[in-house]
């Protein structure tokens, strides 16, 4: 027969229990601010998330850009995606242009251009009549009097849609959630 007598030292058993769940506390909390962090970086890294992006279409652009215009402080701030042809005039400076499209206005087909006043670091790589899709954030600028800006965040070269025209706004309101 085996016998095992021990004897039980509580201070010691305290001290060590005290210190594994000091160590446990620890760990929780540096895998909490490490997931913090690694959070704040991936969002950084994604810059254009698409989730909150709305997609301007040729079949709303003008009901879009009306909207807007009429309520710019509404939109101050919304993230929008579409594509057109880069427009300049001549009193832009070089990191401006429009990006346009043609909106038919009568039945023998002329056409204005219309779209929106955009901003870039860089624009005049791209040439007058090239076609571009632009991610952006629509801001508050001044041309002539306050209007929507488009601040570019992303933008690439395009070939033109099959549906380059656009028509006037019609009475259909546009809701802020579907531009």
């Amino acid at each position: 027969m085996f016998v095992c007598n021990m004897k039980v030292n509580y201070k010691s058993g305290f001290k060590i229990i005290f210190i594994i769940l000091m160590i446990v506390i620890l760990i929780i909390f540096g895998i909490g601010v490490y997931r913090v962090f690694l959070s704040r970086e991936s969002t950084k890294d994604n810059c254009t998330d698409t989730s909150n992006i709305s997609t301007i279409s040729s079949s709303n652009f003008t009901n879009v850009l009306k909207t807007v215009h009429d309520n710019l402080d509404g939109y101050v701030g919304k993230r929008i995606r579409f594509t057109g042809f880069v427009y300049r005039l001549y009193d832009f400076s070089s990191e401006q242009f429009v990006l346009a499209r043609q909106m038919i206005i009568s039945s023998d087909y002329q056409a204005v251009v219309v779209g929106f006043l955009c901003h870039l670091n860089g624009a005049d790589k791209y040439k007058d009549g090239c076609w571009v899709e632009v991610d952006g954030t629509i801001t508050k600028g001044d041309y002539h009097g306050s209007i929507p800006v488009v601040e570019i965040e992303k933008i690439r070269e395009v070939e033109a849609p099959s549906d380059e025209y656009v028509y006037p706004p019609t009475s259909e309101y546009v809701k802020t959630t579907n531009i």
